[in-house]
């Protein structure tokens, strides 16, 4: 291949998808350097994590594929952006989404300043996620986007959208709903168009030691130890009451805050199991129901909305959404609230366990074109 000027930088974490993805790169003729971003402190007895390993297996595929490989040091930024958030939306009662908190803040945020500081002209990761080019004679933007502002209307039209993978099962862009232009301009994406098995296959191609690596699973600073075990330091137990739809006292709990919604408990009460409904962290109060029909609704508030493209839709806007990672989009109506102008997401069925905290995510086909924090 015909070398390339362009000078990318690929976050390589230990896992086969981002060792593949700079690999492609280089192929492709870009001058590839690796970088293992170091975001929690091993020492931390609770934090149980295996980045000392993957910093080791990363180190390796750089050496393989002789590139020059760095270390960066973002646990302050990392503490401070996604762990301090962490702690703080369950001591509030929410279910907080630590992935996404660390694309916008750490992998898309001070990893891509840093690379740019550095003279790199794009980084790259491994998400299983498509950027596509508007062309510049394309028109300005779609119908069901807003005309933009007299404010933004010297501003640049989008330039770029953001598409869910090729492997559905794999599909990351549910993560990736805090991004926007300026970061989109900036980065690479060179699995996307692959599946799982197109990069394993890939990875044995280049000779890559982590070809057959297990994904990482879970919140990495969490471990191995139950949520509860993990929050127990930072959030004192305190003895509440258990309540019922109808608000009629079941027993006791020893903190609401460490609960989600949906979750399956005995709670050592008779008759169980029961679901958890709803939390009242002022009150301290949990409602429970062994009804699983209770844990469904079709509508929500929706805060914290992100659009991809800098420019807010027209509403009411048709769109496919999904509350969690994996979850097949469906479809959904955005719209604002008269009376408080709220945006409000009403799912066409209902949707299971719908828990303040965590994102709801909107595409309109294979465009991710924004997201929110479920109120």
């Amino acid at each position: 291949r015909k070398k390339s000027n362009k000078k990318v930088i690929v976050a390589i974490s230990g896992g086969v998808d981002s060792s593949v993805a700079a690999a492609l790169l280089k192929q492709a003729g870009f001058a590839v350097s690796g970088a293992f971003m170091k975001c929690w402190d091993g020492k931390d007895v609770l934090g149980n994590c295996a980045s000392a390993a993957d910093e080791k297996v990363a180190r390796q595929a750089a050496r393989k594929l002789n590139i020059p490989f760095y270390v960066f040091n973002f646990t302050k930024e990392y503490r401070k952006e996604v762990f301090d958030y962490f702690v703080a939306e369950y001591m509030a009662g929410r279910t907080p989404n630590p992935d996404v908190m660390c694309n916008k803040h750490i992998k898309f945020g001070v990893f891509l300043k840093k690379a740019l500081a550095m003279g790199f002209d794009y980084i790259a990761t491994g998400h299983y996620v498509r950027k596509s080019k508007i062309p510049a004679c394309a028109p300005p933007s779609p119908k069901w986007l807003r005309r933009p502002s007299k404010a933004s209307a010297g501003r640049q039209n989008p330039k770029y959208k953001l598409l869910r993978g090729k492997d559905k099962n794999k599909d990351q862009s549910y993560f990736l709903w805090r991004l926007g232009q300026e970061n989109l301009r900036y980065c690479r994406f060179p699995i996307g168009d692959y599946t799982k098995p197109e990069v394993r296959k890939m990875a044995r191609k280049f000779g890559l030691a982590n070809a057959e690596r297990k994904d990482s699973q879970g919140i990495c600073f969490v471990g191995k130890i139950k949520l509860a075990d993990f929050l127990a330091p930072y959030i004192p137990a305190k003895k509440g009451k258990i309540v019922d739809t109808k608000d009629n006292f079941l027993g006791w709990h020893q903190g609401a805050a460490v609960f989600t919604i949906g979750q399956r408990h005995g709670f050592g009460l008779a008759g169980g199991p029961y679901f958890v409904i709803s939390k009242d962290i002022k009150k301290n109060i949990l409602v429970v129901s062994r009804n699983e029909k209770d844990l469904y609704k079709k509508e929500m508030l929706v805060e914290n909305i992100n659009w991809i493209s800098g420019e807010e839709p027209r509403l009411p806007l048709r769109v496919k959404a999904a509350i969690r990672y994996r979850q097949k989009p469906e479809s959904a109506i955005l719209s604002r609230s008269n009376a408080t102008r709220a945006t409000i997401v009403v799912f066409e069925r209902p949707q299971r366990a719908v828990a303040p905290g965590q994102s709801v995510v909107f595409w309109r086909g294979a465009e991710l074109i924004g997201g929110g924090i479920i109120d």
